[in-house]
């Protein structure tokens, strides 16, 4: 009997320990699956939540950018037609094949007699003409060819540049007017809370009435201004996505830590004329003006003396209509008809007035792309000494504007303390706001033009490229 008792016993702690193993088990399953299923949906909710850096924007904008893909397919044309320009110098070959009936009066092909019947006749012919000498037209084509082949991706390098300038101050702008926004609302929460507390003071009889207007005047206008730059903030992110060709409806969120380089202009802080030198603007301006010179080179030698060599093999079949007519047959007739000629052509231009004019008009232009080379090569040296000094007076701008606004901070707490223990006026405490909230957005924008004028100095002193390539 105990033994019953202890086996029904024995069972029953069998079943509660294993219905407790498997609620155990079930629970920790399910926190398994809803781990899983938390962090698929955070996986799929990251791409919505991603944050656009300066270097993602620009390498999307070069991605998608008319201008880009433009040069892009300039550059494959360049090839298509330097490799057309290799191609003419080979002979060219032709084959003709001629059918011809005629009927009243006509000479017979066989006796050179004129007779009044009807025939038919087929004409066969395959010839080959070569350039023997045309005073360096060809060989200046292809060099012209090959100038603008080698240029291509030069061009393709200056839209991606001009693509990625314009983007960053685009990026910037946004950013600062996203990181104005913040700005704005701190201010005007603490304005307020410095109403709240008016309000309370002129409960109890410490503040007057003007002093309530003035601060609800105040909070009026900080609520203005975080609406006026929220719309600023809107206008500048529609930019950025339009000079990145990005979906005007889609979200684009940013990241507003703008990364800067590790280092900026050399030590002596001289602009190398090497590095003015391998700018794609100066090598397209030097390449356009060697162009030039070579389309003067292909006006002048359009007057001088050309030279073809030409030469075929030609054959007939002729056949009267006429009834009863009996002659050879056509592989007779095209084997005795059969002839072979070789020419050579001299053309000599005795008179042309308007290849002399080509002529003076191909000059200009190069003299003209010469100077335009030197222009190109003057404003990019003195685009990277703008650059420089621009760094430099914003880096030491920036530093004293930092040290005005946390002057200016202290002065406003200062005044505030003041403002609530009722040793300072209403207006007097606006003033101190005004000069912090100005000194803080000064800052912002001199922070932001400084990354800018950063990467600017490394493009164009130290050649180094201007957004980093994922």
């Amino acid at each position: 009997m105990a033994d019953s008792r202890f086996s029904a016993k024995s069972l029953s702690d069998k079943r509660i320990r294993f219905w407790h193993g498997f609620g155990i088990y079930f629970c920790v399953m399910n926190r398994k699956t809803t781990i899983i299923v938390l962090s698929l949906a955070a996986q799929l909710a990251a791409p919505a939540q991603q944050r656009w850096s300066l270097d993602d924007c620009i390498g999307y904008a070069l991605k998608h950018a008319n201008e880009v893909r433009r040069q892009k397919v300039e550059q494959r044309q360049a090839g298509v037609d330097y490799r057309t320009a290799v191609l003419n110098f080979l002979p060219t070959v032709s084959a003709q094949a001629n059918g011809q009936y005629s009927w009243g009066r006509n000479i017979d092909p066989e006796t050179n007699i004129y007779n009044t019947v009807a025939t038919f006749n087929n004409y066969y012919g395959i010839s080959a003409s070569m350039q023997i000498f045309d005073g360096g037209q060809t060989w200046n084509a292809f060099r012209l060819a090959r100038l603008a082949k080698n240029a291509a991706p030069t061009a393709v390098q200056k839209a991606k540049d001009d693509k990625a300038i314009d983007v960053m101050q685009k990026f910037v702008d946004a950013v600062y007017t996203l990181k104005s926004i913040a700005i704005m609302e701190k201010k005007l929460a603490d304005s307020r809370g410095l109403l709240a507390k008016t309000r309370r003071l002129y409960e109890l009889g410490e503040k007057s009435r003007p002093d309530v207007a003035q601060m609800e005047s105040q909070t009026a206008d900080d609520d203005y201004n975080l609406t006026h730059q929220q719309n600023l903030a809107r206008t500048a992110l529609l930019a950025l996505k339009s000079a990145m060709n990005f979906p005007t409806g889609d979200t684009l969120r940013l990241d507003t830590l703008v990364s800067t380089p590790a280092h900026a202009a050399p030590a002596d802080g001289t602009v190398s004329p090497l590095s003015v030198d391998a700018k794609p603007a100066v090598i397209l301006a030097d390449n356009a003006a060697e162009q030039a010179r070579v389309s003067w080179k292909m006006q002048r030698a359009a007057l001088l003396p050309q030279i073809y060599l030409s030469g075929g093999v030609s054959t007939s079949y002729y056949k009267t209509l006429s009834s009863g007519w009996t002659g050879q047959a056509f592989r007779q007739q095209m084997r005795n008809n059969l002839g072979e000629y070789v020419s050579l052509t001299l053309s000599v231009p005795l008179f042309s007035p308007g290849g002399w004019r080509s002529i003076k008009r191909a000059k200009a232009d190069y003299v003209i792309a010469r100077l335009n080379a030197d222009d190109t090569r003057r404003k990019m040296r003195d685009a990277a000494e703008q650059a420089l000094a621009d760094y430099e007076g914003c880096l030491k701008e920036t530093a004293k504007m930092a040290r005005k606004a946390a002057a200016d901070s202290l002065a406003y707490h200062t005044s505030r303390r003041k403002y609530e223990e009722g040793m300072l006026s209403t207006f007097d405490l606006q003033q101190s706001s005004q000069a912090l909230l100005a000194s803080r957005v000064a800052l912002l924008r001199l922070q932001m033009v400084l990354a800018v004028r950063l990467r600017l100095v490394n493009y164009y002193i130290n050649n180094e490229p201007l957004w980093t390539s994922n």
